[in-house]
């Protein structure tokens, strides 16, 4: 039986991956230094497949003897990168700027932080 703590880390980390599907949809890599510069076809796919390294990586810590280190980092990082897409949020190529987005990435940040908070008190 999974603990809720554990089931909100990964109901979290389902919305960072729905986050993503979404981020490909909205060309997100138009916004970032190197990828910005590609044309948009191989921009695309480079930015797709760094994603399949990083998903091999959380997937195997999540598995390993370093699950709660991997549970504070990708809990830290998702409430960074919430505080990120407020700070980009009048960037001339965000396309994220729609309630559905804004709600998955939103979201994520405050989820981390309260996964961040039953961390603490366990």
């Amino acid at each position: 039986m999974l603990n809720f703590s554990l089931l909100l880390f990964l109901f979290n980390l389902s919305l960072f991956l729905l986050h993503e599907m979404d981020a490909i949809r909205r060309s997100e890599w138009r916004m970032f230094i190197v990828l910005k510069d590609m044309e948009d076809s191989t921009a695309y796919k480079v930015f797709t497949l760094i994603h399949l390294p990083l998903y091999t990586i959380i997937l195997a810590l999540l598995f390993s003897r370093y699950q709660t280190i991997t549970f504070w980092t990708i809990d830290l990082f998702l409430i960074i990168h919430a505080i990120l897409h407020l700070l980009f949020e009048k960037h001339p190529r965000n396309g994220f700027k729609n309630t559905f987005s804004r709600t998955i990435f939103y979201l994520m940040g405050i989820f981390a932080l309260f996964h961040i908070l039953l961390l603490v008190n366990s």
